[in-house]
């Protein structure tokens, strides 16, 4: 028997329920670069946490489009400036990594503070997918109205 590990599929998907829906569409030099963590901040919001140690808030975007969230860094050195390493051990390289949404996940917002970025999402349900309660027998007081038409004054 083979066992197979679904968490990859988990880690780029929010607000799906039916694992047959869960699609990864991340895509990158690294499945692991740059690192981030997914939350559940409270009932039906969510936070997407982004290492970005290095970046400047011009080097990053940030883009919905299709219910696909997408990151893009673009990572480069000041004109002029030549740094002779001796050892670099703070990753600073270009990178896109997508996380698919479901419909009813919006983004609110995000910032970048500390060399982290976070991005704020809700769940949105329709009124037509709230659950609503049912009167038993279906019977409520209704609003009787006049069967004389209104005379004009």
């Amino acid at each position: 028997m083979r066992n197979l590990d679904f968490a990859p599929l988990l880690r780029s998907s929010i607000g799906f329920e039916n694992l047959n829906r869960l699609v990864d569409f991340t895509r990158g030099e690294s499945d692991s670069y740059p690192p981030y963590n997914i939350e559940k901040t409270g009932d039906g919001a969510y936070r997407i946490q982004m290492a970005l140690a290095g970046f400047t808030r011009e080097e990053i975007d940030v883009t919905v489009q299709d219910n696909m969230l997408i990151i893009i860094g673009r990572a480069g050195e000041a004109e002029g400036e030549q740094r002779e390493y001796l050892h670099r051990g703070i990753a600073k390289r270009a990178f896109e990594r997508r996380f698919q949404l479901a419909d009813t996940i919006k983004v609110t917002g995000a910032g970048f503070e500390n060399g982290l970025l976070n991005v704020e999402l809700v769940r949105e349900i329709p009124e037509h997918k709230k659950p609503r309660r049912i009167a038993i027998d279906g019977v409520e007081p209704q609003q009787v109205i006049d069967a004389e038409p209104a005379k004009a004054a």
